[in-house]
C-alpha cells in the first residue's frame, strides 16, 4: 500500500480539531465567554493605538474596546468557520470531490456543525441560540470553500500544469500524425482507383496479323508484347487455326498414303545388287 493512501485519512484531522476548539468555546458559559472577547477587543485597540501613536488614556481605550466587542465576536464567528471549511474541503480535495459537489459537501458539514453548535449554546448557561450567527457562520464557510477550491486548482495547475501541457501536446501530435497516415491512406486509394480506370476492360482487343512462318501462339493484349516475328490471334481465330492444320496434317497423312499404295517399286531389288536375278519380284510380261 502506497504512503499516500495511508496517510489519506489523518488529512481530516485538522477539521476533528477545530470542531473540538469550536466546542470549547461554546462550552463556556455567557460571562466567560464575553469576558474573553472583550480582552481581544482590547488588546486589538490597544494595538492600534502603540501602531498609530495616538496616544489615547485608558478610558478612551475601554471605549473603542466596548464599541468594536460586537465586531470581534463575529468576526471571531466568521474566521472560526472560514478555517473549519478550509479543513473539511482539504481532505475532500485530497479524496477527488471537486466542483459544486465540494462545495454541497463541506458547506453542508459546515452549515450544519454551525446548526449544532447553536443549539448546544442554548445549553450553556448564560449563553443562547442565533440564527443570525449561523447566517455569519455560513458567510465564513462560504468564503473558506471558495478559498480552498481556488488554493488547489492554482496547486494543481503550479504542479500538474505542464505535465497536463506536454500531455495535450502529445495528444495533438498523435491526432496529427493520425490525420496525416489517413490522408496518405486516402491518396494512395485514389491513386489505385485511377490506375485501374486507367487498365483495359477484361474484354481486351487483340491485334490481329496475318500468318507467318513462325506460328508462336500468343495471347495477349498489344501493350504486353510488341514482337512483329509473333501472330497474335484471337481464341476463335486461335480454335480456327488449329482446326485447319488439323485438318491439313491429316490430308497430307492421307496423300501420303495412297501414294504409298500405288508405288510398286518399293519392294523391288535394284538390278545393281548381286543377285537380284534369283530373288527379285517377277514380273508380268
Amino acid at each position: 500500500m502506497k504512503i499516500s493512501t495511508f496517510l489519506k485519512p489523518f488529512s481530516f484531522l485538522p477539521a476533528l480539531a477545530l470542531m473540538y476548539m469550536i466546542y470549547t468555546f461554546s462550552a463556556q458559559p455567557g460571562e466567560a465567554s464575553s469576558m474573553m472577547s472583550y480582552k481581544v477587543s482590547e488588546g486589538l485597540v490597544r494595538t492600534v493605538n502603540k501602531v498609530t501613536m495616538q496616544g489615547w488614556d485608558e478610558w478612551t481605550i475601554q471605549s473603542y474596546a466596548g464599541q468594536v466587542n460586537g465586531i470581534v465576536r463575529k468576526g471571531a464567528h466568521v474566521t472560526e468557520y472560514f478555517l473549519l471549511a478550509v479543513a473539511v474541503s482539504f481532505p475532500l480535495y485530497v479524496y477527488g470531490v471537486r466542483g459544486i459537489l465540494l462545495m454541497l459537501l463541506a458547506g453542508g458539514v459546515c452549515v450544519g456543525y454551525a446548526f449544532a453548535d447553536e443549539y448546544h449554546q442554548s445549553l450553556v448557561l448564560g449563553r443562547s441560540s442565533s440564527t443570525r450567527d449561523v447566517a455569519i457562520d455560513s458567510i465564513g464557510v462560504f468564503f473558506g470553500v471558495i478559498f480552498t477550491r481556488l488554493i488547489g486548482w492554482s496547486g494543481r495547475m503550479a504542479i500538474t500544469g505542464p505535465a497536463y501541457e506536454r500531455r495535450q501536446n502529445r495528444r495533438e501530435k498523435e491526432l496529427n500524425e493520425r490525420e496525416e497516415e489517413l490522408e496518405r491512406r486516402e491518396e494512395a486509394l485514389r491513386r489505385r482507383e485511377s490506375r485501374q480506370a486507367e487498365r483495359p476492360s477484361r474484354q481486351r482487343e487483340y491485334r490481329q496479323t496475318e500468318r507467318t512462318s513462325d506460328h508462336t501462339r500468343v495471347y495477349g493484349p498489344v501493350s504486353d508484347v510488341d514482337d512483329r516475328t509473333r501472330v497474335f490471334r484471337t481464341q476463335r481465330q486461335q480454335q480456327q487455326y488449329e482446326e485447319q492444320q488439323r485438318r491439313a496434317s491429316f490430308e497430307r497423312r492421307r496423300v501420303q498414303s495412297q501414294d504409298l499404295q500405288d508405288d510398286n517399286t518399293s519392294d523391288q531389288l535394284s538390278e545393281d545388287m548381286p543377285l537380284s536375278g534369283l530373288f527379285g519380284r517377277r514380273q508380268d510380261p
